[in-house]
């Protein structure tokens, strides 16, 4: 039943990977501007969970020491790979399977990618696993496909400290910063 789910998400992003930069980018920037005020990625390796077409490789390339992008739609990583740089990679992959050992990243990052999944809570254990104690985690939840009191309890039940959250009126997003 997930894959099926998942199967369904890759096929939509196959889709429209070539209009996805004209439809999004505008929106998906002002997260990420506003998710890099409370996460410093400087000198640390990154993990962009959901990377699509890698708009967000864009902004922490200069300041990452390695950043790291995965997602399940092929057709979007290959645009992402356009935007790869020296110390750029990506990779297709499962979000609540990442192929990376415990405590890989310093910083992970995860946009508009929690409603497309079938558990959200077990992908949050994943990026979690991922990262080290204490590193911080950007998330963000899809307003139309949460609730505020469901994304906050979502975020309760990772297990993770919530440093900051935002609900702001021009992003279409939740945006929450925890602390792994």
């Amino acid at each position: 039943m997930a894959w099926r789910s998942k199967r369904k998400v890759m096929h939509a992003y196959n889709v429209t990977a070539e209009i996805y930069d004209g439809r999004y980018s505008l929106e998906q920037h002002r997260k990420y501007r506003k998710a890099l005020e409370n996460v410093d990625v400087s000198g640390v390796n990154v993990l962009d969970v959901g990377c699509g077409s890698g708009l967000f490789f864009d902004e922490v390339t200069d300041k990452a020491s390695m950043v790291v992008g995965v997602d399940v739609s092929k057709k979007l990583l290959i645009k992402a790979t356009r935007r790869v740089a020296k110390n750029m990679h990506v990779l297709q992959a499962d979000a609540d399977h990442l192929p990376f050992k415990d405590g890989a990243f310093q910083a992970a990052f995860s946009f508009t990618v929690l409603q497309n999944l079938p558990k959200p809570q077990r992908t949050l254990q994943e990026i979690r696993r991922v990262t080290g104690k204490g590193c911080k985690i950007a998330i963000t939840g899809l307003k139309k496909a949460f609730l505020q009191t469901a994304f906050h309890d979502l975020v309760e039940q990772s297990g993770m400290q919530t440093e900051v959250f935002y609900d702001v009126d021009e992003i279409n997003c939740y945006i929450a910063v925890l602390s792994a």
